[in-house]
């Protein structure tokens, strides 16, 4: 049985000393009352060692352990648009930060994705927000008056059942969620039972003397991604299952750092591990704070808790590229991946073996891409993917 749930803190928001302070004495008033404890054992008030716990949290952040990154010359802007749609057979193209923001289309997609479909291009679209089922996305997609069929989009979600079904995974086990509808509407279609999601978003836990939280030993995987109704309880359950169900499986459907959820502005978050609780609480006392928790906090939540690292089955995993290219029956090296993010999208492209194509409408500026440390690198950069229409036109 586990003792406690471990669980460390990667990130707060920039704000001085002073604000720092009130808001982790804040963190010690309340915390303890969800626990159902008189006090921490830690003291979070103490800013020096709260920002050497960050410091050394960023740092473990940076890792990309179970991916490679692709050494090459510095990455060289788009000038003519003709040569690269040649060249290709198919364009994957990332949804946040290159199709769309939030709910609002960037300038030029519709035009843009009408002249490659008009080239015969075959289209795909693969998003790592586990939020929306494949069918959900199809409607984002038609009221925004883009014409993309269910079978061309490609979302985590989808890829979390899809990974379930390649591996044959037993009908009789359970999946247990920690995420939203998208992934429940996947893992139904595919067949499997689950338990979990939003329906445990307002669950807790009461600590008392003897206390033993029961699972359900039947749980055969655990599927983590973006849960907005991300709780302590949901951590504890899905810790439980990976660590005494054996055999049970920790399957992550991305780690993004940072996502688009509304088009007004950037939404930052920490890839590294977050302290479950502290998201609880600012979610709760509406604490002034720029930080929306992504798919790779609540991953990391449950890679402290667990000690296991997750099997990741949304980008830049291949498994993704490979069910694509094994679906269409598309040569990889005839593939142009399109994204915003470079240790998502770009290393997603490269560890499957295509071109790649940067797009500066999202998340990557072409500061953060030329600095010296960064180390990944696309085949070619351009502002945004509408840039094909005029760069089409200016190299004929």
């Amino acid at each position: 049985m586990l003792s406690r749930t471990v669980v460390s803190v990667s990130a707060v928001s920039s704000t001085s000393s002073t604000s720092l302070s009130r808001f982790l004495c804040k963190v010690n008033q309340t915390i303890p009352k969800f626990l159902g404890q008189k006090k921490l054992s830690h003291n979070f008030t103490n800013c020096t060692t709260w920002n050497k716990n960050l410091n050394l949290n960023r740092k473990c952040s940076t890792r990309m352990d179970n991916f490679t990154t692709k050494a090459s010359a510095a990455a060289q802007p788009l000038t003519n648009a003709d040569e690269l749609i040649g060249s290709v057979e198919t364009f994957i193209f990332d949804c946040d930060g290159v199709i769309w923001k939030g709910d609002k289309l960037i300038d030029g997609v519709p035009q843009t994705l009408d002249m490659l479909r008009s080239r015969g291009k075959r289209l795909v679209f693969v998003t790592n927000n586990s939020t929306k089922s494949r069918k959900q996305y199809g409607k984002k997609f038609e009221s925004l008056g883009l014409d993309v069929s269910e079978e061309e989009i490609f979302a985590s979600s989808f890829a979390a059942a899809a990974y379930l079904k390649s591996i044959d995974f037993p009908k009789d086990k359970k999946v247990y969620v920690v995420g939203e509808d998208g992934i429940l509407k996947e893992l139904e279609l595919a067949g499997f039972q689950y338990l979990g999601g939003p329906e445990d978003g307002g669950k807790k836990i009461e600590l008392k003397p003897g206390f033993l939280m029961e699972h359900d030993k039947d749980v055969g995987a655990v599927v983590v991604g973006f849960d907005r109704y991300f709780n302590y309880y949901k951590v504890q359950y899905g810790t439980l299952c990976i660590r005494e169900n054996p055999g049970c499986l920790f399957i992550a459907t991305n780690r993004d750092a940072v996502t688009h959820l509304t088009d007004a502005q950037e939404w930052a978050v920490a890839q590294a591990t977050i302290i479950a609780l502290i998201y609880l609480e600012i979610y709760i006392m509406r604490i002034p704070c720029i930080l929306l928790l992504g798919g790779g906090s609540m991953v990391g939540a449950f890679v402290g808790s667990t000690q296991r690292e997750p099997l990741v089955v949304g980008k830049p995993s291949t498994f993704m590229m490979d069910y694509l290219a094994n679906k269409f029956g598309i040569l990889k090296s005839q593939i142009c991946m399109v994204g915003d993010r470079l240790d998502t999208d770009i290393l997603f492209g490269q560890n499957g073996g295509c071109k790649t194509l940067l797009v500066l409408s999202g998340v990557t500026s072409l500061s953060m891409l030329q600095s010296p440390s960064n180390s990944i690198k696309p085949d070619f950069y351009t502002n945004k993917i509408s840039d094909f229409l005029s760069l089409k036109a200016s190299a004929v």
